[in-house]
This record gives structure tokens, sequence and C-alpha cells, in this order.
């Protein structure tokens, strides 16, 4: 893979780049045997607590499932989770980053080394139900935090779970936006993800950087047939945005996506509509990508207004989604891992944009960053379906969520291990270790 020997050497880097830096050559020693040694226990310790509490995790999961919440309303599965977290050891903080239902679960050594926090995401899709396998998600993250908790002490630094709604957007939606503006990752080593797949296993891919908004139109009422002429057609001011968009296509990047319905109409054809609505996505390969997109998106609101009279306006109803920059080295971690539990880890192209869209990537802006693809079914199902849900629901009872909890359990005790530094020494030592 091309990007193997990419990694971050900047742990906060901006929102304008869109591909990690690349490292100079490692020349440091490796590893004594004394601390191949820890790592070598450590590692069966991990696995070994894993194997005794996964029943647990796997009701945990399936409690969820049965309870679908949608953004930002996810009350039964935040309590369930910080309640486990507690149990575990956590110091649990509900309601932070002006979110309800989003928590900050804290366990400190008081020894110097790097600052691990794992992501926890448990919101369903409106009428679907758990057809993103979240139900499975924020179970993997806190129960691989759990495992890892079992031997930090012994290495020192920092484990965080970041419990963060509405993942899949709304009013006030993408909650690791608010984790990031409001500094949740100003001290921040590294950040742990990964995501349920009706597939194979896979590495961490790139995405859409995605901006969701209303545009709103507000004229004037009228009867349509008595008084045309005194009316001002809000609605006419979206059919003119959406024509305007649709003209725009084609002469817009192939990585950009424009998708958009209309929620207010009016309500009766003898009344000119005085308000109308629509909701967009704007998607971008990249950040400045999506500035520039929004910019000529506001361009075309404001001649629709123009041209019909109506009064217009974009405003985004949630926080900004930007895109995702994977750190090959901890995906070439967490591969390794994997397969040396026996499982397979498909071929992935990380410099290929994978064209839908998720919060993670407001993280990976600012901090190295994992997410891989975990298997739940042989099938590829695709996401955000009912089957999904199904498959989330049966599978859970098989060992494959154990691969997550092992890998990446298993890989960054050895980070914790031989690191007490800063993030770019974490990441010089694992790239010793496991060359």
């Amino acid at each position: 893979m091309s990007e193997q020997e990419q990694q971050h050497t900047n742990p906060t880097a901006t929102a304008t780049e869109t591909t990690p830096k690349t490292a100079g050559a490692v020349t440091q020693p490796g590893p004594d045997a004394e601390t191949l040694a820890r790592v070598a226990d450590a590692k069966r310790r991990i696995s070994a607590y894993v194997d005794e509490v996964l029943p647990e995790y796997q009701k945990i999961s399936l409690a969820i499932h049965d309870k679908p919440e949608v953004s930002n309303y996810e009350f039964f599965a935040s309590q369930t989770l910080s309640d486990r977290l507690k149990q575990e050891g956590f110091d649990v903080t509900l309601g932070v980053a002006d979110h309800r239902t989003g928590f900050s679960a804290l366990y400190r050594t008081g020894k110097p080394g790097p600052v691990v926090v794992f992501l926890a995401e448990y919101d369903a899709l409106p009428g679907v139900g758990h057809g993103c396998g979240h139900s499975v998600f924020g179970p993997n993250s806190s129960l691989a935090a759990a495992s890892l908790k079992r031997v930090i002490d012994e290495f020192g630094g920092e484990l965080r779970v970041y419990g963060t709604p509405g993942e899949e957007g709304g009013e006030n939606g993408s909650a690791k936006g608010s984790f990031v503006k409001d500094g949740f990752f100003d001290d921040v080593d590294i950040a742990l993800c990964a995501h349920p797949h009706a597939g194979g296993n896979g590495l961490s891919s790139r995405n859409l950087a995605c901006q969701p908004v209303d545009i709103e139109f507000h004229g004037k009422a009228s009867h349509a047939a008595a008084s045309p002429e005194r009316g001002i057609n809000a609605l006419d001011g979206v059919i003119q945005t959406f024509n305007s968009i649709n003209a725009l296509r084609q002469h817009l990047p192939k990585d950009v996506r424009i998708h958009g319905v209309i929620v207010d109409g009016g309500v009766q054809p003898n009344v000119v509509p005085d308000y109308a609505k629509a909701k967009f996505y704007l998607r971008s390969a990249s950040v400045p990508g999506l500035l520039a997109l929004r910019k000529k998106v506001e361009n075309i609101v404001a001649g629709a207004a123009l041209a019909t009279g109506a009064k217009g306006s974009l405003t985004p109803y949630q926080n900004q989604v930007d895109n995702m920059i994977p750190t090959p080295l901890f995906d070439a971690i967490w591969k390794r891992n994997a397969e040396a539990l026996g499982q397979t880890v498909e071929a992935t192209e990380q410099d290929k944009v994978v064209f839908g869209s998720s919060d993670v990537g407001n993280v990976s802006q600012v901090v190295p960053t994992i997410q891989p693809w975990f298997s739940i079914s042989p099938e590829n199902l695709g996401g955000h379906n009912e089957q999904v849900a199904a498959v989330c629901f049966v599978k859970l009872v098989s060992a494959f969520c154990a691969v997550f909890f092992r890998s990446v359990g298993s890989g960054f005790s050895a980070v914790c291990a031989v690191s007490a530094a800063a993030c770019l020494r974490v990441l010089l030592c694992c790239l010793v270790i496991w060359s």
C-alpha cells in the first residue's frame, strides 16, 4: 500500500490538511527484551479479560439494539455505557460538550504517558433502528478501553472514552465536532474506534467532508387564483435553488456531492406559499473544497431570492463534518494484530475516497486517528438498512467483536509500554516495535 509508510507528525493538524504528513527514517533503537516481555504479558492479560467479560458487553449491545434512539436522544444507551464504565473504574461525566447524551469517562494512572481516547457511538437511524451498527460500536470501544485499563497502570498515561451522540446527524448532530471545538482533544495523543461492517474486515478509509444545511425562503401568501399578483411564492425560491444546483453539477469536481429534499412546500394548492424549506447535504473531499462549495450554493440561494422576490437563507443546522485523514501506521498495527488472531483484512486503497461522511473525520483533523472496519457478516449488505440492523443483532454473539478488542488493545498496550512522551514519540516507537 502506497501510504503504509506515511504517518502523522503533527498532532494538531489543521482542518485544511487532507493527507497525513510523512515522517523521516527512524534511527532510534528498538525496545529491550524486558520491555517486549512486559508487552507480551500485557497482551495475554488483555485477551484474558476480553474472554472473561465479553458476554456482559454482548448483553449491553443487545439491549441498546432493542431500544434504538436517534441523534441526541440516546438516553438509555448513554446511561447504560456510562454505568458500565463506572463499574470498570472510570470517572464519568454526563452531559458534556452541550450534548445531553454525551459523556466523558476518564482513568488516570498518575504516571506520564500518552492520552488515549476511545470513541463511542450509539445513535440509531430514524425508521431503521441500528442499521449502521452503532449498537455494537459503543460497547466495542467501551470494552477496548476497559481491557487496556487492566494493564495501563504499569506503563503510564491516561485512558478516556468519549460518548459522542448523533453521528448520523440531525439537529445539533455530529457531536465529535462539538468535542473538538470545546477542547476535549487538546491534550489527546491517540483516538481509536472501529466500525461494524456487513462485509469483510478493512482499514480506515477516507471520506467526504459534509455540511448539512437548511435552505429557507419567506414570501407572502395570497389566493393563488383570485389574487396571485399579491403573493410572493416562497416555494419558487426553493425550486429555483434545486434547478440552479442541478445546473451547477456539470462544473463541479468528481469528489463533490450535493443532495437535498423539500421538507415544507406549502399547504394548499390554492394558496401561494409564504414559507418553504429544503434540507441539503453539501459534501466534498476536503474542508477547503467544502467551504468553496458552500459559497457557490449561498450564491445560488441569493440569486433565487432575487429572481422570486422571496427572502432566502442558508443555515447549518448541526456541526460541520470534516473529511477523514487516516493514520496508516495505526492501521498497520491493527492489521497485524487481526491477522495474528486468524482474521483476514481486505486490501484498502487508503488514498481513495469513500463517498460517505463521519464526524470521526473532525477528530482525525487534530489527533492521529484510526477507524478500521470489522466484519459482522460475510455478506456485503451495504449500510443504513434493516438487514444490517438484523445482522448486528445476530452476529454479535460471534467472536468477530473480540478481534477489535484484542488487536487494538494489544497493539496500543505496546504504544503505552514504550512511550511516555508526545504523540510523535508514540508513533516512532510504534514503528520500531511493529516494523
